[in-house]
């Protein structure tokens, strides 16, 4: 019944809901993650020249976004009982970098919804003065020292994803939360296109209330309100999303407890959103387990096979099988 299907007043209500509910200053809905994560590089200044180290345990898109802006792209290998980016293989890769005269961003993923070590990230990103963005995109409704995540309190950028596989869903979508302003402007004005219809930002002032001009290079990368409306109606639910998965996985924990596999660590001063439950099999067995599950209509799948070693990444810059030994472990348990 509204007369807006884009650019109406659900976006931005769904966007004041999500930050009320991490304790974030600005949020900034766009149409997916990647994008998001494209924004969230393009706010902090990263373009060519420029560094950008993830983990290799992710999604393509960790690492593609920084590609997309032109930088470099490197990554730091996980901690073998949390599966997530290593503070103390960071710590060892700031040094060094540091010597070598050349500093990165830092974008750490909260892999399968179970929160980084953030406080410790954030203490190297303030000793060695690196920007940290979290993809939280498995994350949403997680939890990290008693605070939700995405409250910008170890970072300077949050990223969440409502792909239907996701938490909550607007089908697609994602957020941007942060508490700078001037970030939270520059993504709303990259968004859509760089235009402006503010006439402080222009030059040589406004024409009138029709006038607009491109300020900056951007992208239509929107959300609609269709999605927003979603986004409003799940968020409601968040809680009890996250906490029906805590009784899966309890249920889980048990049945698979005395089996030759691993399981995944969530941290006790955290809760975890579990967007995925992942158990570590012997790389011998996989394809004849991941094929009888599937048969059984059990929807498995593997995350993730790691950056470095997808073609693109091994032949356009040199990665190689040995490079972060922890990650490849972690895909192929012996």
């Amino acid at each position: 019944q509204s007369d807006f299907l884009t650019q109406g007043s659900r976006v931005p209500a769904f966007e004041q809901a999500l930050a009320d509910y991490c304790g974030a200053q600005h949020a900034v809905a766009v149409c997916n993650a990647t994008a998001a994560l494209h924004l969230a590089c393009l706010a902090l200044g990263l373009g060519p020249g420029d560094l950008l180290w993830t983990t290799p345990t992710t999604f393509v898109a960790s690492a593609n976004c920084a590609l997309y802006c032109g930088a470099d792209v490197d990554f730091v290998d996980i901690d073998p009982q949390t599966w997530n980016l290593s503070p103390d293989a960071l710590a060892e890769k700031l040094a060094r970098a540091k010597a070598a005269g050349r500093l990165p961003k830092v974008l750490a993923v909260h892999l399968c919804g179970e929160p980084c070590d953030m406080a410790a990230i954030k203490q190297l990103a303030d000793e060695y003065g690196v920007a940290v963005i979290e993809d939280a995109s498995h994350a949403v409704g997680a939890r990290y020292r008693g605070g939700a995540v995405g409250s910008g309190q170890y970072s300077d950028i949050t990223v969440f994803s409502f792909h239907p596989v996701k938490i909550i869903t607007t089908g697609e979508g994602a957020m941007c939360l942060t508490n700078c302003a001037d970030l939270a402007h520059k993504i709303a004005l990259l968004r859509s296109h760089g235009i402006t219809r503010n006439a402080d930002e222009m030059e040589g002032g406004s024409d009138g209330a029709w006038y607009y001009q491109q300020i900056d290079l951007g992208f239509n990368y929107r959300m609609t309100e269709m999605q927003a409306a979603l986004g409003l109606s799940q968020l409601q639910r968040l809680d009890e999303f996250v906490a029906r998965r805590h009784v899966l996985a309890a249920q889980y924990d048990e049945l698979l407890a005395d089996l030759p596999v691993g399981l995944p660590f969530r941290h006790p001063d955290n809760r975890s959103a579990l967007h995925l439950y992942p158990v570590l099999v012997p790389a011998q067995h996989r394809n004849r387990i991941f094929n009888a599950l599937r048969a059984n209509g059990i929807g498995v799948n593997v995350h993730y096979i790691p950056v470095h070693t997808q073609p693109y990444y091994r032949k356009r810059f040199g990665f190689a099988a040995g490079d972060f030994p922890n990650a490849e472990r972690y895909t192929r348990k012996p």
